[in-house]
């Protein structure tokens, strides 16, 4: 309570300031959502679209100027991190250089962002305005595209004067946008649709109780993390003087990437058949390969847990955080440094991605078991990566929260 009074205090104005500016951003991204895109029309069928949906705030079925929302950005960032490792010399040299090749490499990945933005406008556009001439293709790519350069651009003014990271409140903000409509619905199937009342009231009630489950599920996967005991060397060489610290290994160190990256895999098949316009491929995709059927979901989860293992070793290196421990006077009490601090940290982080990555594609795939398993609508989902996405921003957002709040109280202690 005291922090909230603290808040609202005289001497946080500048704090409320920006948290003020942040609604006011994310406000006009909502606006955005109900624009359509000129000479389209809403009311789109979402199929494998339905995470790209989610994530732009409805946006994508709207068919609106910020369809593709922040989505070929975030690609492109992972496409930067994939290069830098190794794979092409000059994106890892701009990526030892400090901030200014952390500059250049921002640079770019804006670059390739808007590129991408452009192709998936056109790939988009081409699949779902039928007998188009090139001419209203081209008009509606750029439309996109623009509606996602707009949306980078506010996502940097929330970051630079409002509160916590602009892109992550983008996504979150268009989560949560679609959540009121998501209870809504499950409503409307559970209790309006019931023979029995009071069984559809009991039904609305387990499933609200179940997501509740899932929302602790996924918070305490996102707190959860090992901590390896770091020792650091004093000059004195006196054991009771030394620094003592812990190197947190959390145990999803992969975030969502992997269920993006297995997503995008699983939706090119569909992606390409509606660019056909092929009708026997279509029917293939659709008995076979999508997230509806039990061969596409099962390779879903394949994905997952591939791309989980992967990603994580991409993250977090244990070669590299063995050679800087090393310089810095640094050791794992018990593991002597070098190679035998690399293999610890190897093994520990291939233990915990085992449970992480498990965990990661029990909750993505929860909407899709629910729509298999059940005759609720595909709007109407438990977990998913759309809830994993808003508990890591929630909880990052309300981490900065309190530093600048403690901060203050610092300073009026001063």
């Amino acid at each position: 309570m005291k922090k909230i009074k603290g808040f609202f205090s005289p001497a946080n104005k500048d704090l409320r300031k920006k948290v003020y500016f942040t609604f006011f951003c994310l406000f006009i991204f909502k606006l955005g959502t109900s624009i359509t895109v000129p000479g389209t029309s809403s009311g789109l069928n979402m199929g494998f679209l339905e995470l790209l949906n989610v994530m732009s705030g409805g946006a994508m079925q709207n068919f609106s100027i910020f369809a593709l929302g922040v989505t070929p950005y975030i690609t492109a960032s992972i496409i930067m991190q994939l290069l830098q490792m190794d794979i092409i010399p000059y994106f890892s040299d701009l990526a030892k250089q400090g901030q200014t090749g952390r500059n250049k490499l921002n640079q770019i990945t804006r670059v390739l962002g808007i590129v991408l933005a452009f192709v998936q406008g056109y790939m988009f556009s081409f699949a779902f305005i039928k007998n188009g001439t090139v001419a209203q293709y081209l008009e509606v790519s750029l439309v996109m595209t623009a509606g996602t350069c707009l949306l980078l651009w506010i996502g940097d003014e929330i970051t630079k004067k409002g509160l916590g990271n602009g892109t992550s409140l983008i996504i979150m903000a268009g989560i949560l946008a679609t959540t009121p409509h998501m209870f809504t619905v499950a409503y409307s199937s559970l209790v309006s649709s019931a023979s029995n009342t009071w069984l559809g009231i009991g039904l609305f009630a387990l499933f609200v109780i179940v997501y509740l489950i899932v929302v602790l599920g996924v918070l305490f996967e996102e707190l959860a993390a090992r901590r390896i005991p770091i020792q650091y060397a004093n000059k004195t060489n006196n054991v009771f003087s030394s620094k003592r610290s812990y190197i947190p290994f959390k145990l999803n160190s992969a975030g969502v990437v992997p269920v993006i990256f297995a997503s995008a895999l699983i939706s090119v098949p569909a992606l390409i058949a509606q660019f056909s316009k092929n009708d026997k491929m279509m029917d293939f995709v659709q008995k076979w390969l999508s997230l509806s059927s039990l061969t596409g979901f099962m390779l879903f989860v394949v994905f997952v847990l591939a791309f989980s293992f992967f990603y994580t070793f991409i993250v977090i290196k244990p070669k590299e955080m063995s050679e800087d421990l090393q310089k810095s006077g640094g050791f794992i009490p018990g593991i002597r440094p070098g190679k035998e601090t690399e293999k610890y940290i190897s093994k520990v982080l291939i233990r915990l991605s085992v449970v992480g990555s498990i965990f990661l594609a029990i909750i993505a795939g929860l909407p899709y078991i629910l729509s298999m398993t059940t005759d609720l609508p595909t709007t109407v989902s438990i977990g998913g990566t759309g809830l994993i996405i808003v508990i890591g921003v929630i909880l990052d957002t309300y981490k900065q929260l309190e530093s600048n709040l403690i901060s203050q109280s610092y300073r009026r202690r001063k």
